[in-house]
C-alpha cells in the first residue's frame, strides 16, 4: 500500500471515531480538585477542595462557605459503600454520622443518562484553545433532575446542576483536578468519630444536599 493509501485509511478511521456518539464514562479512580457550589437564589456560595477514591467509594470534602465577607470551614467524609457520611468539627473534636443516599454518585456519567450535546469550551480553532465536553441529563429519585458536563477525553467532571422539589436548584463546578491520591488518610474518619451514632432521618442526604445543608448551617 502506498503512502497516499495509508493516509486515506487513517482518515477513514479518524472520521469514524469522531462520528461515534459519546458514551457514558467513568472518571479516573483517584482524583483531587477544587469546587464551587451555589444555589439558584444566590443566597449562599461555598468553595473548597474534594478528594475522590472510587476504589474505596469515598469522597472527602472540605468547604469554606462565604457570608458577609466572612468564611468558616467545614469537613465531610462520605463513605458510599457504607451509605453514611460524617460531619467533622475539628474545633470541638466532634463528629456527626448521617445516612447517605448512594443512588447518584457524581463522579461518573450514569449508564441511563441522555446526551444533551457535545461542544468545545473555548475554541477549536487551534490546539490548546479549548476542550471538547459532553453534557448529559437524567432523572433523580423523588422527581428530581440533573445535568452534568464531562470532558470527552479523560472523563473529567466539570459541572453538575441538580433539582429536587424539597431542595430546589444547585450548581456545582469543579476545577484544578489532579489525577492521583496525595493523602490516603483523607478517607479515614478521625479517631473521635468512632463512637458516633447514626442520626435518625426520614430521608438520607445525597451528595448535593449534604454539601448544601452544611453550607447553610455554617453561615455566619
Amino acid at each position: 500500500m502506498n503512502f497516499i493509501g495509508v493516509l486515506s485509511c487513517l482518515g477513514l478511521v479518524l472520521t469514524a471515531a469522531v462520528a461515534q456518539a459519546p458514551k457514558p464514562c467513568v472518571a479516573p479512580a483517584l482524583m483531587n480538585g477544587g469546587f464551587t457550589l451555589i444555589d439558584a437564589t444566590g443566597l449562599y456560595i461555598s468553595t473548597g477542595t474534594v478528594s475522590y477514591d472510587a476504589i474505596g467509594q469515598r469522597v472527602r470534602v472540605r468547604n469554606y462557605p462565604f457570608d458577609a465577607n466572612q468564611t468558616s470551614s467545614t469537613d465531610q467524609l462520605m463513605i458510599f459503600n457504607e451509605k453514611v457520611y460524617y460531619e467533622i468539627d475539628w474545633s470541638k473534636l466532634s463528629c456527626k454520622k448521617k445516612a447517605l443516599d448512594t443512588t447518584f454518585i457524581p463522579m461518573h456519567v450514569p449508564s441511563d443518562a441522555n446526551l444533551m450535546g457535545q461542544v468545545f469550551m473555548g475554541s477549536s480553532s487551534s490546539w490548546g484553545m479549548g476542550v471538547l465536553v459532553n453534557t448529559w441529563y437524567g432523572n433523580l429519585p423523588g422527581n428530581g433532575t440533573y445535568s452534568t458536563v464531562f470532558t470527552e477525553i479523560g472523563c473529567i467532571p466539570l459541572a453538575w446542576t441538580t433539582y429536587t422539589p424539597p431542595s430546589g436548584w444547585a450548581t456545582l463546578s469543579t476545577f484544578n483536578w489532579v489525577v492521583g491520591n496525595t493523602n490516603p488518610m483523607d478517607y479515614s474518619p478521625p479517631f473521635f468519630c468512632a463512637k458516633s451514632k447514626l442520626a435518625e432521618t426520614e430521608t438520607p442526604d445525597t451528595f448535593f444536599t449534604a454539601l448544601r445543608s452544611l453550607a447553610k448551617k455554617t453561615k455566619v
